[in-house]
């Protein structure tokens, strides 16, 4: 059954979840920055920073820490695998004059959580994402410009005061972007099962 997310929902849910971690959120940036240097410790934190909101999706509060689980080493091939096969994807799609590019980024959002968080490989992991995805493209696109132009507003206005402060906002703001791809993988693969 093809699942309908509604925009006013996912923007509230955003907001929500975002605020809820935000201390965790941010405590997880500052340690994935500190550990950006060291080799192999980064691949697992950043994997685990683009695959944060799976968890946060079922609703409770992460840990900082939650980025240095051994987990995250387990699915190093596959988030490899998936990520290049999605640039594979959608980098010819791009010079179709951007559209196609887009909505098939859209398509294929959720293949990097499906597989960390369900254990899936990435072939399947993409097929199951364009499933989930069908029907919802533009309220998500929608939700995403919407985020994307208050942070832009909120940028641009603190910006001419000084560029580290609008930066520093940009930051703060962040927790409630990863809020949002939480609550559209929620509401569209929260019930999914583990591989």
């Amino acid at each position: 059954m093809e699942k309908k997310l509604d925009f006013g929902q996912l923007l509230s849910n955003a907001v929500s979840l975002g605020l809820k971690n935000f201390p965790s959120l941010i405590g997880c940036l500052v340690l994935w920055i500190l550990t950006i240097w060291i080799p192999y410790v980064n691949v697992g934190t950043t994997i685990a920073i683009v695959t944060l909101p799976a968890a946060i999706s079922r609703g409770k509060i992460i840990s900082p820490l939650e980025i240095f689980d051994k987990k995250y080493y387990k699915f190093m091939g596959e988030f490899f695998l998936v990520t290049g096969l999605r640039s594979l994807i959608i980098f010819p799609a791009m010079l179709f004059l951007l559209i196609p590019g887009m909505v098939l980024s859209i398509a294929y959002s959720l293949s990097t959580l499906l597989v960390v968080d369900k254990g899936m490989g990435a072939s399947e992991a993409l097929k199951l994402s364009n499933n989930l995805t069908y029907g919802n493209k533009w309220t998500m696109f929608l939700a995403e410009l919407v985020v994307g132009i208050c942070i832009l507003i909120v940028f641009s206005l603190l910006s001419l005061l000084s560029n580290f402060l609008g930066y520093i906002v940009v930051v703060l703001i962040m927790p409630i972007v990863l809020g949002l791809t939480a609550s559209i993988y929620g509401q569209l693969a929260g019930d999914v099962p583990e591989e």
